[in-house]
């Protein structure tokens, strides 16, 4: 039976996850977080005081590991496992891994045909031919106070300048990398979420219909 993919992209604290959240409740999609994956990895190589200007310290880890955690956890949510999955992200080598991971994750799952991904390079690299593509488009100002709130319901504290400057650094870092950097996939929807969840759930559901 052929699987339906709708791909999730988009910048830093857009709402892609809650967006995928969405779309897995309300379509009974199987829902997979690509940020997980490398925070899980990002998480690892923080434990393991690894050196991360080191590409062959990453390497020796990654060549020693057969699998990666998909669970979800609020120990990953934190600011500094960003930026450390945000670092490790930049090596192609990484993103292979990590890739390889996604696409055995469809695969392997026998008992769903449909699956909503989100992530930076889903649309664009891992699953180039999926049902739908979705751009998750949010201004800057915006990303950086649902990320500060969020930090906040964490318990992690926080100022709100720093966040918006941490995410402008990161977008920067995120277009302009060299191995699969963030960009509207081929044929994706751009998806305004600036304004309410209910005027982007109205967005997506219109288009999910005519899959």
């Amino acid at each position: 039976m052929k699987k339906i993919i709708i791909t999730v992209d988009g910048p830093a604290a857009s709402g892609k996850g809650k967006i995928s959240k969405y779309i897995s409740r309300k379509w009974n999609y199987k829902h997979l977080d690509s940020g997980i994956l490398y925070r899980n990895l990002a998480y690892i190589f923080l434990q393991n005081g690894i050196n991360l200007n080191s590409t062959k310290e990453i390497k020796k880890i990654i060549n020693k590991k057969n699998t990666i955690s998909y669970r979800k956890s609020k120990k990953l949510r934190t600011e500094k496992i960003s930026k450390i999955a945000s670092k490790i992200a930049v090596h192609q080598f990484v993103r292979n891994f990590i890739n390889k991971f996604q696409r055995k994750f469809i695969k392997s799952n026998l008992k769903n045909r449909h699956f909503v991904i989100d992530g930076r390079d889903i649309g664009s690299v891992v699953f180039k031919n999926a049902n739908l593509k979705l751009y998750i488009d949010v201004s800057e100002k915006n990303r950086a106070k649902r990320r500060y709130k969020q930090l906040i319901d964490n318990g992690e504290k926080s100022i709100y300048p720093q966040i918006l400057k941490d995410i402008k650094l990161r977008d920067k870092k995120d277009k302009a990398r060299k191995n699969s950097p963030l960009v509207i996939p081929k044929g994706a929807f751009i998806i305004d979420n600036n304004s309410s969840f209910r005027n982007t759930s109205l967005q997506i559901n219109k288009l999910i219909k005519k899959i």
